[in-house]
């Protein structure tokens, strides 16, 4: 299926100066790494974009419509169709006094925001400071290899997309954010991860309005979009134990058993010697496996009167 605009879809690129070949931008985390431009907690992989809403330079959206899924292109930019050429009127000219209002030490190659633009310090001189308003690469022709991961179809996906664009986070996954759809009206529940962010209240307001604005223009039939956030009582779990396991007490009676039945076994060995011996110098002079079978019932039979009187006698030494 070919890109056509209002395609929500995830996309791959690495952006070089064509100049000196520097890679300023990467989806790709191995290459970041490899170009020395890895940035710390940043969301490595395809990034999701709604192709014609301005999410990416209008020279790549123009040259992603007509690809395919899995697709990969190469393509030159000239100044007008990246950045913009420089502007010497965005170079400015500020009295030191100024940043000492703010509080401020500028130091060359620092990154000022003055009317919501940022600026670099360019140098500093005679006790005013040079700050370039111009993007960084504004005036350099640009080389950009792009590749259309997956094109996105289902309507949740496209919305838990805009979250992913606006709302990046390596610690947070798409599939937790809550999306409903009803009646014309998108109600997202984000990650909980999200509630316990740093970021500022307005700064949250700010990106959420982006996702509800990227929803509503570039989805049929969406005119509202809900942001809801739940908190529930947790129930505490029960502390477990981390002493060793004991093992089971067992009954007093099947204790008591127990013994007795050790008691039988001891008992009845050295009742059946005796009697074995006793038998063997009677006149009758009884054959010896006679004497043993003899020796074995008697001793079977009051072994268990005489285990219960040594049991009984020991349970009341111990009181």
């Amino acid at each position: 299926m070919a890109v056509k605009k209002g395609d929500f879809l995830r996309l791959e690129y690495t952006g070089k100066v064509q100049e000196t070949d520097e890679v300023f931008d990467t989806t790709d985390e191995k290459v970041a790494e490899e170009e020395g431009i890895l940035t710390e907690n940043k969301a490595y992989g395809p990034i999701p974009i709604a192709v014609g809403a301005g999410h990416v330079l209008k020279g790549i959206e123009d040259a992603l419509i007509g690809m395919e899924e899995g697709e990969e292109k190469t393509l030159d930019l000239t100044p007008e169709e990246g950045f913009g050429e420089r502007d010497k009127k965005l170079v400015q000219l500020i009295p030191m006094a100024e940043f000492r209002k703010q509080g401020m030490k500028p130091q060359v190659g620092m990154s000022i925001t003055s009317e919501g633009v940022t600026g670099r310090i360019r140098n500093i001189s005679g006790g005013r400071v040079r700050v370039d308003f111009n993007h960084e690469l504004a005036g350099k022709n640009l080389r950009y290899q792009i590749k259309v991961g997956k094109i996105i179809e289902d309507d949740v996906e496209k919305v838990r997309s805009m979250i992913d664009l606006h709302y990046p986070n390596p610690n947070i996954e798409s599939d937790k954010h809550q999306v409903k759809i009803e009646d014309g009206t998108v109600i997202i529940n984000m990650d909980e991860m999200t509630k316990f962010d740093k970021k500022p209240y307005m700064d949250i307001t700010f990106l959420r309005f982006r996702i509800a604005r990227d929803v509503w223009e570039n989805m049929e039939n969406i005119d509202k979009v809900e942001f809801v956030d739940v908190f529930e009582k947790k129930v505490k779990e029960e502390e477990t134990e981390n002493a060793e396991e004991v093992p089971e007490e067992l009954p007093k009676e099947e204790l008591k058993e127990e013994i007795k039945d050790e008691l039988k076994e001891e008992l009845k060995e050295e009742l059946k010697e005796e009697l074995e011996e006793e038998l063997k110098e009677t006149p009758e002079e009884l054959p010896e496996e006679v004497a043993e079978e003899v020796a074995e019932e008697v001793a079977e039979e009051i072994t268990e009167e005489i285990a219960e009187e040594v049991l009984e006698e020991q349970i009341e030494e111990k009181k």
